[in-house]
């Protein structure tokens, strides 16, 4: 069951959810909305390669925002770092967000129990968009658990702002390529 905004404020009071920064003007009726970071990562390279760790730029945002550029693939990350040991949560978009044509979630909306940090977001936008650090960007909901909870420890244990893929670190060798026989 999804948790409401009165009960994400009782768990955290509870210290059953953990979000640095706690407002309570930012509870909604069944989420918790979340700022964007002033960090932004842009992959280096045109063409990336899973067996590889990808090489990226970090761009810090100024006061005047940052313009984020159709095609282009950008890594953030919540101000907020969030999670629960007693509850598994997921990111979404604000509404507002969305319908200026931007995304910040395609695939990785899910934070299992215990992960609890800084949330990296896959943004991309459908038009030119200047950005701005500190804006309510996205809203994360809880979820109650049935069963004995496993608690998160993988590869972006300890993260504090965006990262970067990681998947190099489970991919095994590179594939070996064979050269054509004389």
């Amino acid at each position: 069951m999804i948790l409401t905004g009165p009960e994400i404020a009782r768990a955290v009071a509870a210290g059953e959810i953990h979000i640095d920064d706690f407002s309570p003007a930012r509870l909604e009726p069944n989420s918790y909305g979340f700022r964007l970071a002033p960090d932004i990562l842009c992959y280096e390279e045109a063409e990336l390669d899973s067996y590889e760790q990808p090489k990226a730029t970090q761009v810090v945002m100024g006061h005047n925002g940052m313009v984020l550029e159709p095609g282009r693939f950008y890594l953030g990350s919540t101000m907020e770092a969030m999670g629960s040991p007693h509850y598994a949560a997921t990111l979404y978009a604000c509404r507002s967000v969305s319908t200026l044509g931007m995304w910040i979630q395609f695939s990785a909306p899910l934070g299992h129990s215990g992960a609890i940090f800084p949330w990296t977001l896959e943004i991309s936008v459908a038009n030119a968009l200047r950005v701005y650090s500190g804006m309510t960007i996205g809203k994360l909901s809880f979820w109650s658990m049935q069963g004995e909870p496993h608690q998160y420890v993988g590869k972006y244990t300890g993260s504090t702002s965006a990262v970067a893929s990681r998947l190099s670190e489970d991919v095994g060798p590179a594939p070996l390529t064979t050269g054509s026989a004389g």
